[in-house]
């Protein structure tokens, strides 16, 4: 018969080893648990989030934009948004088929702001582009928001492999696993 010291003992073991597998699949495979690509999709609107730092969003909602996924753009997020307008209209564009909004500073912003804009707009769907590590907790925050409205999502891939992350990049990527058990805990915007 096993004692109970033991037993408890041996169920910490086992889950100390669980959990360093865990963190192990989390460090490696980021991409597997960070990143949701909804697929081919047509919608009302492309959403392009702020941030990023190498504006690989702009150039991938450009290239979602020339499949005819969607008839406009709304760039969300203060700061980058008339440099990511810029790269857009260099991409062909339009200037009539972009909006802007720029007062969200967070992804909850994001949220919050944007869906207020489709409501008025009655639209129904939009395809968020955000980065692939950021896609998840974005497409998820979305959601929550906007109840009634359909989003995907169809991230960005800039710099997929790792051998090409440099440390700004992997701070990004590994950020995420604080932010989104944050949104979850703060704001009710469940992961999974």
């Amino acid at each position: 018969m096993i004692r109970p010291k033991k037993r408890l003992l041996k169920i910490a073991g086992i889950l100390f080893a669980l959990l360093v597998l865990l963190a192990g699949a989390l460090f490696f495979f980021p991409q597997n648990f960070l990143c949701v690509d909804s697929g081919p999709a047509k919608a009302d609107v492309i959403i392009v989030l702020g941030g990023g730092g190498t504006h690989e969003r702009p150039v991938r909602a450009a290239e979602l934009f020339n499949q005819h996924v969607a008839p406009r753009i709304l760039i969300s997020g203060a700061g980058d948004t008339e440099i990511n307008r810029r790269i857009l209209i260099k991409a062909g564009i339009p200037a009539a088929d972009i909006e802007i909004e720029s007062k969200s500073r967070t992804t909850r912003q994001n949220a919050m702001f944007s869906v207020k804009l489709l409501r008025e707009q009655k639209l129904h769907s939009a395809i968020i582009v955000t980065s692939w590590y950021h896609s998840r907790r974005a497409l998820r925050t979305f959601e929550h928001f906007g109840d009634g409205i359909k989003f995907y999502s169809r991230p960005s891939y800039f710099w997929y492999t790792r051998s090409g992350w440099s440390y700004e990049f992997y701070r990004h990527v590994y950020l995420e696993y604080l932010k989104t058990p944050g949104y979850w805990v703060g704001y009710g915007v469940c992961p999974f």
